[in-house]
């Protein structure tokens, strides 16, 4: 196992990879990421290779942290992603997830959130972590709130019309 690795009972989670383009393609366009995160405007394989080189890798290296690929140990096949994200204008990062509709209703996104938070505690430091989602996403109201994330409020990206519900946990550290 990689230093860059995280593993949990049925789940490996690794750094994104240029060479992940053509699964991100998909779950970039499945119904899901569409529906509760919105079009990232990635219509080729070669805009998920861009997307992966602008927006993920270099998080490894400013961050120290970002969003992995998780693979499903049995099948060796990715089945979602999850992960810890810096916005410029939060103090604190915040944890998401993803996962291709075949693999929603396992506990995948439980277990590698939970991998997450407790690398972000025990290798990061971190003392806080936050979440959002849109308000129509139960699925990802019921995990945050699994997870020990609570309900602070509303929040609004700039540029974003619509509100988010912003999630908040202190870390144990």
């Amino acid at each position: 196992m990689k230093s860059s690795e995280i593993e949990t009972a049925r789940l490996s989670l690794r750094k994104i990879e240029v060479t992940d383009a053509p699964f991100f393609y998909e779950l970039l366009n499945s119904e899901g990421w569409l529906h509760y995160i919105g079009d990232r405007n990635i219509k080729t394989i070669a805009d998920a290779e861009q997307q992966i080189i602008e927006k993920y890798i270099p998080s490894y290296t400013t961050n120290g942290y970002g969003s992995y690929l998780v693979i499903e140990k049995a099948s060796k096949l990715p089945v979602g992603t999850c992960g810890m994200y810096k916005r410029e204008n939060l103090d604190h990062p915040d944890i998401g997830f993803a996962f291709l509709s075949p693999f929603m209703g396992k506990g995948y996104g439980f277990e590698a959130s939970n991998a997450i938070l407790k690398n972000a505690v025990d290798t990061l430091n971190l003392t806080k972590v936050l979440a959002f989602t849109v308000p129509h996403n139960v699925a990802s109201i019921k995990l945050l709130k699994k997870l020990g994330l609570k309900k602070t409020g509303d929040y609004f990206f700039e540029g974003d019309p619509e509100p988010l519900l912003l999630f908040e946990k202190a870390l144990q550290v």
